[in-house]
């Protein structure tokens, strides 16, 4: 399922993948997932936390690839953790 944002509301979009193309069915909106998007997005801590330079430069080299704040990123990151959504990659 695909996840789109559009004017500050949030769209499902089922597909079908193939080896050769990924087929969008039909757009659903969510409220639901509008009042989910919405609950994540409240930030209402604040937190320090220790870095090594050398992680602290990578992480602000990679989200300026992504084109957005560090801590931004670091945010998503740490959501993704607790949430069950950070897969490893296998290592070769």
């Amino acid at each position: 399922m695909f996840v789109v944002k559009i004017d500050n509301y949030i769209y499902l979009v089922p597909f079908v993948e193939s080896k050769i193309e990924t087929f969008l069915k039909t757009i659903i909106p969510s409220r639901k997932a509008t009042r989910q998007a919405k609950a994540t997005l409240k930030k209402d801590r604040r937190v320090n936390i220790r870095l090594s330079a050398k992680d602290l430069e990578a992480l602000q080299r990679r989200a300026a690839e992504e084109g957005i704040p560090y801590q931004t990123l670091m945010a998503s990151v740490l959501h993704k953790y607790v949430s069950g959504r950070l897969v490893e990659r296998p290592t070769n």
